[in-house]
């Protein structure tokens, strides 16, 4: 029994799409879901739903018994009081499970950083809760990206009416990248895989090695349009993430996940990639994911 969390959103759900198609040697699948209704058709029909929250220590342990695998994401809430404490409030109730309930593996969505990453807001939270859950003694892999391509398409109206998209990265250090798409495929293949053993990193960078400049360039011939990356001030994306409704607690982890990443570079030039676990090209998946939803 494999157990997905975050199954409507943007990793888990195509990470669940990936062990549907896998067909039924995969073994039986149970989700948990706030809003079962948002679940396709298709899924419905073929995994269990166990409905509510996987911070919520009942609802997890329903969810895993029996189970011996589980994919986990930690969501990103931008009305948490505490980034640490809202990473610590969903990752108890899967360590409880794990020593309970006799789960065999886990793969997790992590991030870059381990060992260089200091005082890194979100990343730093993230970075912990490897470590807390690799203390039950389960095996698991934590898959390990820099710089999610995904992040861009909240920036798509700005690149269609300003031609801009905005970082608070420096323009022209490079910024190591990943497709969420990547993260999914090698989830779904652990997931699967029940011969590995032990705890382990599992790096997901992209083949490119561009800075925001070159990313600019990049999309400037996809869409056939000029396009400009413009920095940000932390200050000002603190700002801008608190008038967007995030708590002061959040912005400030992500202002200084921000911070952490100019000065520390852990996704910069420096990162190896891994074709292996992270193929997709920037140019490849401007055209099929960013480039559609510009021109909509």
């Amino acid at each position: 029994m494999i157990v997905i969390t975050t199954p409507t959103g943007r990793i888990g759900s195509q990470v669940l799409h990936s062990l549907l198609d896998a067909g039924d040697g995969v073994g039986a699948i149970r989700v948990i879901a706030r809003d079962p209704a948002r679940l396709s058709p298709r899924v419905r029909e073929r995994v269990e739903v166990v409905r509510g929250s996987h911070a919520d220590p009942d609802v997890v342990a329903k969810a895993c018994e029996g189970a011996d695998r589980v994919f986990w994401l930690v969501p990103p809430t931008p009305g948490a009081d505490s980034v640490e404490g809202h990473f610590r409030d969903f990752t108890e109730p899967l360590c409880e499970a794990i020593e309970r309930q006799g789960i065999e593996r886990v793969v997790a969505v992590s991030t870059l950083g381990r060992g260089i990453a200091k005082n890194a807001g979100q990343i730093s939270a993230s970075l912990a809760m490897d470590e807390r859950i690799a203390a039950t003694g389960v095996h698991y892999r934590a898959l390990c990206p820099p710089f999610l391509m995904e992040n861009l398409l909240g920036q798509a109206e700005a690149i269609r009416s300003q031609g801009v998209f905005f970082l608070a990265r420096t323009a022209d250090r490079v910024l190591r990248t990943c497709a969420t798409r990547d993260i999914a495929a090698t989830g779904a293949r652990l997931l699967i895989d029940g011969s590995w053993t032990g705890q382990g990193d599992v790096p997901l960078v992209g083949p490119d090695v561009l800075t925001p400049e070159g990313m600019a360039r990049v999309l400037t011939e996809v869409v056939e349009r000029p396009v400009r990356a413009q920095q940000i001030p932390v200050a000002e994306y603190k700002a801008t993430m608190m008038r967007a409704g995030a708590t002061e607690a959040w912005a400030q982890g992500l202002a200084d996940m921000t911070e952490a990443l100019n000065d520390q570079d852990f996704y910069g030039a420096d990162v190896p990639s891994t074709p292996e676990t992270a193929p997709t090209p920037f140019r490849q998946w401007c055209e099929e994911v960013l480039k559609p939803a510009v021109l909509a």
